[in-house]
């Protein structure tokens, strides 16, 4: 079945077609084949009327829904590989005839946009790398300690900051208890910003034993519409303080800690694996933006149907990933005043950027064409298998038809891994320090 097409503005093709009477007829008693059983004609039983019959006592135009879906989820795909067409959006149906000759219809349909690639090779983008020192290892070494830290009550001082306070406490507005204002043996760490502000300073050089009170106002932005701003009093019993006692840093506790049997080892490893993050975050902050870059250089009408397809899978992403946190993403935009519109319009840019990043990186890898091999095609698979806690024969099971999409993913992984390799490294540009004659010149004004 011939067929032409037609290109309109904003990235929509018409494709022409026409099924012949034969053709025509043909989805005719496909229709009522599969609708026979619903009509009845006196003197027939259900479902044994005779086609001719059907056509006289109904009419030809009870079959036409069936038949005109038949001819074209048919010729549909036919058409679409005939032109080389990309569609992305649901194909709309414009029937213009159905006579003597057959059927004459359109299929409309927004297709990927053509564009020309501006440089891709050799752009010029900063690359900078986190700088690992002495600092950076202590520094991990003291999060360690912490974690690795106990309590122990002390009975011989105040409070201080660091300390946790195992207090009682109830809150008061204008004298009378609110809701959620009252908690008793509550571990309360002080200097952890938990509280409301100016909360735990006020508990700080008080001793174990002893019952006071303190005034707060309740932020502005508080999420109890009672308490926004409000001023409250708290009263507060402390029953113990418990101070944080942290490990020696020797070699005792890096056996404690690790597989290391000095301190210095343990170092050793801290530094290894900080280079080696620092090198792989370099490299993906560059790759991403060696490919910022290359999309910028390339001009994209894009159709609104691809942003708005992109909006709702980052929409589903999002639910599915609260939703195994516990949480419902209607929930939460109702618990932070947000509709789902404003929250998709707050995505949009993304959703944009994200479409235009695969357009480009999908047209210059049919350019470079990069191979994947078996064996990287393996190495894809074990990662999946392991990242979902399955065997490689079930993933490959579970994969089917979608192989083909892990391949297309490693190609696309190959291409930006080569515009990075053909991109020119420069310096960071310096961080602007702010003019301080200036500023205070301004401040004069």
């Amino acid at each position: 079945m011939a067929s032409t097409i037609e290109k309109k503005d904003n990235n929509i093709v018409e494709i022409s077609l026409q099924a012949t009477r034969e053709e025509f007829n043909e989805g005719l008693k496909k229709a009522y084949a599969k609708n026979k059983k619903k009509f009845q004609v006196p003197g027939f039983r259900k479902g044994k009327v005779p086609y001719a019959l059907v056509v006289q006592y109904y009419g030809e135009g009870v079959l036409y829904e069936d038949a005109i879906e038949d001819i074209v989820n048919a010729a549909y795909p036919e058409a679409i590989k005939e032109h080389g067409l990309k569609p992305v959006s649901r194909p709309d149906l414009d029937v213009e005839e159905i006579n003597e000759e057959g059927m004459k219809y359109k299929i409309i349909v927004t297709v990927k946009p053509e564009f020309t690639l501006g440089q891709y090779e050799g752009v010029e983008v900063p690359y900078s790398e986190r700088e690992v020192t002495d600092e950076t290892v202590n520094e991990e070494l003291e999060r360690m300690q912490k974690r690795n830290s106990s309590l122990e009550e002390v009975t011989d001082r105040a409070a201080q900051e660091g300390d946790t306070a195992v207090i009682d406490y109830e809150g008061f507005k204008d004298d009378v208890p609110f809701d959620g204002g009252k908690g008793e043996n509550y571990s309360l760490k002080l200097g952890s910003h938990s509280f409301i502000p100016g909360f735990e300073e006020q508990v700080i050089g008080h001793n174990a034993g002893e019952e006071f009170e303190i005034q707060v106002t309740f932020p502005e932005e508080y999420h109890s519409e009672e308490l926004k701003g409000a001023d409250a009093r708290f009263h507060v019993k402390i029953h113990t303080i418990k101070a944080e006692i942290l490990p020696e840093l020797d070699d005792e506790f890096a056996k404690d800690v690790s597989e290391f049997d000095t301190l210095e080892e343990l170092k050793a490893d801290i530094r290894e694996k900080q280079e080696k993050s620092a090198k792989e975050d370099a490299k993906n902050a560059f790759e991403n933006e060696v490919v910022r870059v290359v999309c910028d250089n390339t001009e994209i009408d894009i159709p609104d149907v691809m942003i708005e397809n992109e909006l709702e899978n980052m929409v589903q992403d999002q639910a599915m990933r609260m939703q195994q946190s516990g949480i419902e993403l209607d929930m939460y935009l109702q618990y932070i005043g947000q509709t789902m519109e404003q929250f998709r319009e707050q995505m949009r840019p993304m959703a944009k950027v994200r479409v235009k990043s695969n357009l480009v990186i999908e047209k210059i890898t049919e350019e470079l064409d990069p191979q994947v091999t078996d064996e990287e095609y393996n190495e894809e698979v074990e990662k999946m298998a392991k990242a979902y806690g399955m065997q490689v024969e079930e993933i490959k099971s579970a994969i089917g038809d979608t192989s083909e999409y892990i391949r297309d993913s490693i190609r696309a992984r190959k291409t930006v891994e080569y515009l990075a390799e053909k991109a020119v490294k420069t310096e960071p540009k310096p961080v602007e320090e702010p003019d301080e004659e200036k500023s205070e010149s301004d401040d004069a004004e």
